[in-house]
C-alpha cells in the first residue's frame, strides 16, 4: 500500500475448482472458524467481485463467515487488513483519515485485476464496495459518498456523552475536528465500483444531500438491532441518511446489535472476553439467532449481487 508505506494483509476468497488443501480459517478460543480450501483452483467463469472493508480494530477474519458462503454462491471476495485500523495494528491518529481506507481497496482491486489467474475471471459489470462498521462508511466512499468534516463533528460534539466513539475520534490524540476539510470532505470513488452494500456503517451523521449525490445507484444498507439495541452511530435512518437516498434497499435486522455481525462465538467465549476486559462483542440481545442474522446479510448481499 505505496499512500500508507506498508504492507497489508488481504485474503481472496473465490469460487474453488479442483485440488486445494481444507482447512479451519480463523478459527480461536473466542470464534468459531470457517471452513475454507486454500490454493484450489479457480471455477470457470467470470463472478463479480466483493470489496470488502472491515470494521474499526476488525481483521478479514472477522467476516469470513461472510465471504466463504458469498465464494460458494459464485463471487471473489476480496477482504483488506488496513493498516492503523486493524486489531494488532491499531493507531487511529493515523486511521481516523477515512480515505486511507478506500485507497486500499482501490490497490486491492489494481492488484486483483493484474493477477494472472483472477484476473481474468473477473465480471466487470458487478463489483460490490463492501463493509461492516467504519467499513461499511469505506465501501460508501469507494461508491461516491462524499464526508461531511463539518456535520459530523458537530454531531459528535453535541453528542458525545451518547454516541459511541466520538470521545476517541474528538481526543486530543485523535483530533478528528483538526483534519483539513478539503481532504475529509473529497471523492475517493473508484469508477470501477457499480455497486455499494454496508452493515451497520459508521460516519452516517451530518451529511446532506450534496454527498450522497453521486453514490452508485441501489445501495443496500443492513441494519443491526432496534430501540435500545440500535448503536446511535450507525444508524442511518436517525441520522438522516435514508431520506437523502433514491432507491436504497434497507434491511432491518432485529433482535441484534451491532457485533452480530461479528463471527459465531464458542461457549466460553463470553467469559473470555469478560477476563479480559474486552467488549462483550459475543453476548447478543436476548432472543438474537446470530446464524439467522449471518443469513439473512448473506442473503441481501447476495441478492443485490443477483448471485
Amino acid at each position: 500500500m505505496p499512500h500508507h508505506g506498508a504492507d497489508a494483509r488481504v485474503a481472496i476468497w473465490y469460487p474453488p475448482g479442483a485440488g486445494g488443501t481444507p482447512t479451519l480459517y480463523a478459527d480461536n478460543p473466542v470464534f468459531q472458524g470457517v471452513e475454507a480450501t486454500l490454493d484450489a483452483d479457480v471455477a470457470p467463469g467470470d463472478f463479480p467481485v466483493v470489496l470488502f472493508s472491515h470494521g474499526m480494530g476488525g481483521t478479514d477474519r472477522a467476516q469470513a463467515w461472510l465471504a466463504s458462503e458469498l465464494a460458494n454462491r459464485g463471487a471473489i471476495v476480496v477482504l483488506v487488513n488496513h493498516p492503523n485500523s486493524t486489531w494488532g495494528d491499531f493507531d487511529m491518529t493515523v486511521g481516523v483519515r477515512h480515505w486511507t481506507r478506500a485507497e486500499d481497496l482501490s490497490t486491492a482491486l489494481d492488484m486483483l485485476i493484474d493477477d494472472p489467474v483472477l484476473g481474468g475471471h473477473i465480471d466487470r459489470s458487478r463489483i460490490m464496495a463492501a463493509g461492516f462498521s467504519y467499513g461499511g462508511w469505506t465501501a460508501l466512499s469507494l461508491g461516491g459518498m462524499t464526508g461531511n468534516l463539518e456535520g459530523i463533528v458537530g454531531v459528535c460534539t453535541a453528542q458525545i456523552e451518547t454516541m459511541e466513539a466520538c470521545d476517541m475520534l474528538l481526543s486530543d490524540d485523535v483530533s478528528m475536528q483538526t483534519q483539513k476539510p478539503e481532504t475529509w470532505n473529497a471523492s475517493y470513488a473508484d469508477p470501477r465500483v457499480t455497486l455499494a452494500a454496508a452493515i451497520d456503517p459508521g460516519f452516517v451523521w451530518g451529511l446532506d444531500s450534496s454527498d450522497t449525490a453521486a453514490l452508485v445507484p441501489g445501495p443496500l444498507l443492513i441494519g443491526l438491532g432496534d430501540g435500545q439495541t440500535r448503536m446511535s452511530a450507525t444508524n442511518f435512518v436517525e441520522s438522516g441518511l435514508v431520506a437523502l437516498l433514491n432507491g436504497a434497499h434497507i434491511v432491518q435486522l432485529a433482535p441484534a446489535f451491532h457485533f452480530s455481525a461479528m463471527p459465531l462465538c464458542k461457549p466460553d467465549a463470553p467469559a473470555i472476553l469478560e477476563a479480559e476486559a474486552d467488549d462483550p462483542v459475543c453476548t447478543d440481545p436476548p432472543g438474537t439467532d446470530r446464524v439467522a442474522v449471518h443469513s439473512a446479510i448473506i442473503e441481501a448481499i447476495a441478492d443485490t449481487l443477483g448471485l
